[in-house]
């Protein structure tokens, strides 16, 4: 089983700023957000004998995990295979600037690919697929993973072996997680967080 949980808010996502592989730091809803996650996912694990927390190397995913393990009171390891998509120059950009600049390609859900010199789908993937084959079979993988919204995009339509606009279509929330398990991926609403 997998429990997959984007970071909470960012102060960058506050603020309506492209983060990709920029460090950010979360906002006190972050935490927050990340504190209800936390607790569903004590409630759903009861007994963390086995469980493992990996995390993106970047800080509002370390930030986060180490919400999570408090909560849980396991150590996080750090793995690079989660992190985000890079978006090189539109990094700390401002969306609504890149809209203005790229009207075309913010129209269809791909634009966080849309950067020249950033990654693209294909280099996501490429890092996702090999994690999900690399870890234990089922019914002896308990993994918590805590990534980011693209990187977890790809890795739910991985999974679940979406096509690629399907796989594009799914959500990036920072109020739910979501349980990988037996090839299905459920979303699990945490309790809601006032802003």
């Amino acid at each position: 089983m997998i429990y997959l949980l984007r970071h909470g808010q960012t102060d960058y996502n506050r603020d309506g700023r492209l983060q990709g592989q920029t460090d950010s730091q979360l906002t006190s809803l972050g935490m927050a957000q990340v504190q209800a996650m936390a607790n569903v996912l004590a409630d759903q694990i009861g007994d963390t004998e086995g469980w493992r927390i990996l995390a993106s190397p970047l800080r509002r995913t370390r930030q986060s995990a180490a919400i999570v393990s408090r909560t849980l009171r396991l150590p996080v390891e750090i793995d690079p295979a989660l992190i985000e998509v890079g978006c090189g120059s539109w990094e700390n950009r401002m969306y609504a600037d890149l809209r203005l600049e790229h009207p075309e390609t913010f129209a269809g859900r791909e634009w966080v690919f849309g950067s020249p010199d950033g990654e693209r789908f294909e280099d996501v993937d490429a890092r996702v697929r090999p994690w999900l084959a690399a870890l234990p079979p089922e019914p002896d993988r308990k993994i918590i993973a805590v990534s980011h919204g693209i990187a977890g995009v790809l890795m739910r339509g991985a999974y679940q072996g979406l096509s690629r606009e399907a796989t594009m279509q799914q959500d990036t929330p920072q109020d739910a997680l979501f349980r990988l398990w037996d090839g299905t991926v459920e979303r699990l609403a945490c309790a809601p967080v006032a802003a």
